[in-house]
């Protein structure tokens, strides 16, 4: 088979990353049987069994012929179904009354839309501003984008808007003071030597770890960036600037002693928190995210934690197997010609789902999946190939059982692909599986948390918003949102980032405030009336799954794009994307993310110069004993955000309620959002790293630890006992 020019030229276009015995042992762990004890001693690493499972319908009948299972019933189980005379009675009337008037509420919904949309063609967008717009929207490159997009600002007044300091949605003369003050510091601190240098060090590090708090004094508020096509106002902008350089001037060994150097840059990292790119579920529709990541990744604002559930799994395992320069040659439409999931003729599928319940194979989906998986690449190695933080979610088959978030954290030897498929094992379309993990020394995959199988994280946790923040520290979400059951609902009354109501100056409302208030009562009585239905178990269970949180999950996040979709979309739900339409939806989900770069810019610009100085003062503190112990060594493959470490070595970022402050940001305003925490229980963590045991040995390196520790003992406790007590923190555990 001979290969075009330009696929040649495309990194590892020519390979297929099929290992038979990974796909082998994947197959027969799906169809293995239900046996505890079975799955049991194959799930222990480096267990190997001589027999092998024998089917058959009786003694007599051919071996290892499939046996068509009998569909279970989709009723409830007896120990949890409702009782009661007056529920059997109502459930199935009170049902049929709740969705007819859920459907009167949807079509309501439709045309209330339909009539803010005349309403803005008709009115809001006429003459030289509907001229404008369109110029904003052909652009072709992000920086054609934003000369339309400031032509377009200044014809609707608001650049002056961004020179005026006051606005209701932040605190502008807290915001000038520490402008001034950050400003002032810094200056002295750079001319000043001997002990007025020490002073105005000292100065501007207080200052420094008051600015350096996530959203501080509402700079990072969404409004303030809803005003105006591109950018937000000069004072906002100066802020952020100014913390950039303060923070840099402290990576300068001169500025202040080491200890006290990482100190600082340990507070600052647990305050600010960290960033998240999230990738939505939503069949072919999340090519989309394909045009999102390229946007992000020519601007250099592409984030090194990634999640991905469904459809976003197999972007984001594409996106942390390959380097920047990889990606850059990949996102191209030829990649088109690797997506081909949905090959089957109709009636192969057909007849696969009246044999099987589900449309796809999960065997043939594996040996498609792995060359965007790099094989049976796990989440640490992926890890340590790119810098990347790769999180996928899924949850299990059993309905009542917690879902799950998948990284090289919780999960560091499981493979990715199996996690891919696993994530979108959509009922109907794919069944369950199971989850591999990879033996460390061997090489061998096995059946994965004692073969329990797990579907597709959408159906719970679309936005894993949560497991992120505790497991990360990420308190600032990009989420790219392209389920179609989602899009249509999203409306935006007051404008969105990068967006504005065009009308009255931004302070309008998008369709008259009568649209406006319409349409946000239907939205709100539609999720009341399912959430009633959920809350008095109403609601049947098609493929033992409840669907109500499908609808009724948070899909927002601190920054949404929404890429803009076209009706052709959703009746290629289930189809493979050509080159032309994969172009398209390139060119769409880069479009959609240009309004966001700026905020995105101005978050990253502070959380890296944060990172950067964590990574230079990484073992210059007595402290750092357990660095070389449990941090795997990285290999960063030329990642364009290499500054950013995702594995911290002191956990601060990773605190859980084991610490005593899991509360990421309790908004009391006494300093204590994601702190210091237990030291001793992140040493415990530490010195169980499984890593560590096959690396060194538990004994050997939990003695190692202890000699090092009575040495530096004395430094640590005094190093956190300094830090609660310039943050605030000694009162509240115990001090004087």
């Amino acid at each position: 088979m001979t290969i075009s020019p330009v696929l040649d030229k495309l990194p590892d276009f020519d390979k297929t990353f099929i290992n038979p015995a990974d796909i082998a042992a994947f197959t027969a762990a799906i169809h293995a049987p239900p046996d505890p004890a079975s799955l049991q001693r194959s799930s222990i690493p480096g267990s190997s069994s001589d027999g092998q499972f024998i089917s058959a319908h009786n003694d007599w009948a051919p071996l290892h012929q499939k046996i068509r299972k009998r569909p279970k019933k989709l009723s409830r189980r007896r120990d949890e179904a409702r009782e009661g005379f007056v529920y059997t009675l109502l459930k199935y009337p009170l049902l049929i009354l709740v969705f007819s008037w859920i459907a009167l509420l949807s079509m309501l919904y439709a045309l209330t839309r339909f009539y803010i949309a005349a309403y803005e063609y008709f009115f809001s967008w006429r003459g030289k501003r509907a001229a404008l717009r369109r110029k904003l929207r052909a652009a072709e490159s992000y920086e054609e984008w934003c000369r339309a997009a400031e032509e377009l600002d200044r014809y609707l007044g608001v650049e002056k808007w961004k020179e005026v300091d006051e606005f209701a949605y932040y605190d502008s003369a807290t915001v000038k003071k520490m402008v001034k003050g950050l400003r002032e510091a810094r200056l002295r601190a750079e001319k000043e030597e001997g002990e007025a240098k020490e002073r105005a060090s000292e100065e501007l590090r207080v200052l420094v770890e008051l600015a350096g708090k996530n959203n501080f004094a509402g700079v990072e508020s969404a409004r303030l960036y809803s005003q105006t096509y591109l950018g937000t106002k000069k004072l906002v902008q100066e802020f952020v600037d100014e913390v950039q350089k303060a923070i840099e001037y402290f990576h300068h060994p001169s500025s202040l002693p080491s200890e006290d150097r990482r100190t600082l840059f340990k507070h600052l990292s647990s305050n600010y928190g960290r960033s998240a790119l999230c990738l939505s579920g939503g069949a072919s529709f999340a090519y989309y995210h394909f045009g999102v990541i390229k946007a992000h990744l020519n601007s250099n604002l592409l984030p090194k934690i990634i999640t991905g559930t469904s459809g976003g799994a197999l972007i984001a395992s594409l996106v942390c197997t390959r380097s920047d320069s990889e990606l850059r040659q990949l996102l191209v439409p030829e990649l088109a010609d690797k997506l081909t999931a949905c090959h089957d003729s109709t009636l192969t599928w057909l007849l696969r789902w009246y044999r099987t319940g589900a449309r796809f194979d999960a065997t043939d989906w594996a040996s498609r999946l792995v060359w965007f998986t790099r094989g049976s690449t796990t989440f640490l190695e992926s890890y340590q190939h790119t810098g990347r933080s790769l999180n996928i979610s899924c949850v299990p088959s059993d309905p009542h059982s917690p879902s799950l978030l998948l990284n090289h954290l919780t999960a560091p030897h499981c493979t990715i692909f199996s996690a891919v498929l696993a994530s979108a094992a959509v009922p109907g379309i794919l069944n369950p599986v199971v989850l591999m993990t990879k033996h460390p020394r061997t090489g061998k995959i096995s059946p994965w948390s004692f073969g329990n199988k797990w579907k597709d994280g959408s159906l719970r946790t679309d936005i894993p918003l949560k497991a992120l923040n505790l497991t990360f520290n990420v308190n600032f979400s990009l989420v790219s949102q392209v389920n179609p059951h989602v899009n249509i609902f999203f409306f935006s009354s007051r404008g969105a980032v990068g967006r504005p109501v065009t009308h009255r100056r931004g302070r309008g409302w998008r369709g008259g405030f009568l649209g406006s208030a319409v349409e946000q009562y239907l939205k709100l009585d539609l999720a009341k009336w399912l959430k009633v239905a959920r809350h008095l178990e109403l609601l049947p269970r098609p493929m033992e799954q409840d669907w109500s949180a499908v609808f009724l999950q948070r899909f927002e996040g601190s920054v949404t794009v929404w890429p803009k979709t076209r009706w052709g979309d959703f009746y290629r739900i289930l189809t493979d994307p050509t080159r032309d339409r994969l172009k398209y939806m390139l060119r769409g989900g880069e479009k959609a993310a240009w309004p966001e770069l700026r905020m995105v810019r101005n978050r990253l610009v502070i959380e890296r110069a944060i990172e950067r100085g964590r990574e230079l003062t990484r073992g210059t503190s007595p402290s750092d004993y357990d660095d070389d112990i449990t941090r795997p060594e990285i290999n960063h493959h030329d990642t364009a955000s290499d500054d950013l470490d995702p594995l911290d070595d002191d956990d601060d970022e990773y605190a859980s309620a084991s610490d005593g402050n899991s509360d990421p940001d309790d908004g009391d305003g006494d300093g204590d959002d994601w702190g210091v925490g237990n030291l001793e229980s992140r040493r415990k963590r530490f010195f169980h790293n499984p890593w560590v045991v096959e690396s060194e040995g538990a004994s050997g390196v939990r003695a190692r630890g202890r000699e090092r520790r009575r040495s530096t003992g004395g430094v640590v406790g005094a190093a956190v006992g300094e830090g609660r007590r310039r943050r605030g923190w000694w009162k509240g555990w115990g001090g004087k």
